[in-house]
């Protein structure tokens, strides 16, 4: 499982430095079929076990390998234990996975392409989440765990920040540590990915000065929500109510619009909000206000990304694995095959230029390619290769309405978990 195409996963043919299905036999035809071999076949490459790990992360070991033979009948395979499975994606480490995201990750709209581009800006947004990691001794180094006053509880946390290009969704950048690392932290670190012609678009936690400073510096515009605690100065008042000030005592000359957000709940209630944008667009005759307020509203598409990988990937579950190193695959690997098959899905669209990505169903896209696995389909190249395969296909006849409702009510935290509150008290 090297890779996505519009047919499904493809793995490598022989004679091309790729494994044949064949060899995962071995010598084991022979062999006793209640007999468990401690490490995994010597020809399966352990990327497409990791890789599989994270695509089916609600099954074990031992039911991921199932999955990966399930379409290969006739052929005695062999039959490896949870052991051997875990000692062959450890042998992989993390370096490769983090490289195979590397190579997979960005933007993936085409000039023009629909909710993406703005006044001829490529529209991302950042923001940050927390993922849950088990409560293991080999972590607890590493991530902690909540605590209040008098109580320690819930699961340690991972903090994840993804930079996403609005519109397709798809991963530009990522980064990810303990909760302990903060937002700014991590936007930091984000920063090299950010290029002239962006217009980065983030929340009241971004609003340091140094940070907007140094995202101006990459080239990259800004939109971002100021924090209550800011008071700036009007030093202009421009003719379509927004005016120009600056930050970080006179260093960071910005442009502030104030907007009144009106939210209509589901009982009929409507709430109020007043909120006020700090951006770097200072010309406001080439960038209305009333533009720009709508505009911000598309960095509600990172949280749409987070509810990919968090709930529709990883079901609300925690991670599975029990030590620092195999957490970083882990996530990598999980990050490499949310971006795949956002790139596959983006693809399937290109004969359709006037549907807005966005219209993409990611559980459809993801569930297409689970099928495809378990069926073994696409192991041979086909004799014509379209960028509209199975996963494709699935995606274009089930293409989510124009208009739905921007809102996701909130749930029970770990909805799958079996066990009561989990909270302890703190020694004195």
């Amino acid at each position: 499982m090297h890779g996505l195409k519009g047919g499904g996963w493809k793995r490598k043919r022989p004679g091309h430095g790729h494994h044949r299905w064949d060899d995962l036999a071995g010598n084991r035809r022979n062999a006793d079929p209640g007999t468990y071999h401690r490490l995994a076949p010597p020809r399966l490459p352990p990327t497409l076990l990791v890789l599989a790990l994270a695509l089916f992360e609600k099954s074990g070991y031992r039911q991921v390998w199932g999955k990966l033979v399930a379409g290969l009948d006739g052929l005695a395979l062999a039959r490896p234990s949870v052991s051997g499975l875990t000692l062959a994606r450890r042998r992989v480490g993390a370096k490769p996975v983090r490289a195979l995201f590397e190579a997979v990750c960005g933007p993936v709209a085409w000039p023009g392409t629909p909710g993406t581009f703005w006044r001829r800006l490529r529209l991302v947004a950042i923001d940050a989440a927390c993922i849950h990691v088990p409560d293991s001794p080999g972590l607890a180094g590493r991530y902690r765990r909540r605590s209040g006053n008098t109580l320690v509880f819930g699961y340690p946390l991972l903090r994840l920040s993804v930079l996403v290009e609005c519109g397709t969704r798809a991963l530009i950048g990522a980064v990810f540590g303990p909760d302990t690392d903060g937002e700014i932290s991590h936007a930091q670190q984000l920063l090299s990915k950010l290029t002239e012609g962006m217009l980065l678009v983030a929340d009241a936690g971004y609003d340091s000065w140094q940070l907007l400073a140094d995202i101006a510096a990459t080239g990259a515009q800004y939109l971002c929500r100021s924090g209550a605690r800011r008071t700036p100065l009007i030093l202009r008042a421009l003719p379509d109510g927004s005016y120009l000030s600056v930050l970080g005592y006179g260093r960071l000359k910005v442009r502030i619009i104030e907007a009144q957000i009106s939210v209509t709940y589901a009982d009929g209630a409507v709430g109020i909000e007043q909120w006020r944008l700090v951006t770097s667009l200072l010309d406001h005759t080439r960038y209305p206000a009333n533009e720009i307020v709508a505009v911000y509203h598309r960095r509600w598409q990172v949280e749409t990304t987070y509810l990919s990988i968090k709930y529709t990937i990883l079901d609300g579950r925690v991670l599975r694995s029990h030590r620092p190193d195999d957490i970083d695959q882990e996530m990598y690997a999980l990050l490499t095959v949310y971006q795949a098959i956002v790139r596959v899905a983006t693809d399937a669209l290109t004969g359709q230029p006037n549907t807005p990505p966005d219209r993409i169903s990611f559980t459809v896209a993801i569930e297409t390619a689970r099928d495809q696995i378990i069926t073994a389909a696409g192991i041979t190249p086909p004799d014509q290769i379209t960028l509209t395969g199975a996963i494709g296909q699935a995606v274009l006849h089930n293409l989510l309405p124009t208009i739905r409702p921007r809102a996701k009510a909130r749930s029970r935290k770990n909805p799958t978990s079996k066990y009561g509150p989990n909270a302890v008290e703190l020694a004195d």
